[in-house]
């Protein structure tokens, strides 16, 4: 699983300067044996023109924190992990404050990984189920 004792989650938010995770403020906010959870702010940066969190923007924080967590079990074998697929079902709309992204993994294997991932608001409600499939290679 993931060596969590180790991992110093500044060092995490670093790793994401100059991509989407930065442009779109995700911050790793928890990481555990089992788990990676990151959140992103609700504002105008992210809302669709109806005024609520675009569906892609859960999307993307979805594949990032499966991506995140994948890579944290994969640099364990010296490999990396890049996405094959997202699955991502929107469940409930928010407009305002954070939304939590939870990656557990499903399944860890030599050659993927499947991970799931409940996004949820303030409140604890959940919005969004994905699930992402990860092909895990070498380095290169």
């Amino acid at each position: 699983m993931i060596d969590h004792k180790a991992i110093n989650i500044s060092q995490l938010n670093e790793f994401g300067k100059n991509t989407l995770a930065e442009h779109l403020h995700m911050e790793v906010t928890e990481v555990t044996e089992n788990s990676v959870t990151m959140r992103m702010p609700v504002t105008s940066i992210v809302h669709q023109p109806m005024g609520l969190l675009h569906g892609g923007a859960v999307a993307a924080l979805a594949e990032n924190v499966a991506s995140l967590a994948g890579n944290l079990v994969a640099h364990a074998s010296g490999k990396v992990c890049v996405g094959l697929s997202l699955n991502t079902n929107h469940l409930k709309g928010v407009r305002d404050g954070y939304v939590f992204a939870k990656a557990v993994a499903v399944h860890l294997g030599r050659s993927t990984q499947v991970w799931e991932v409940e996004t949820k608001d303030n409140e604890g409600v959940l919005i969004n189920v994905s699930r992402m499939t990860l092909a895990v290679i070498d380095k290169k």
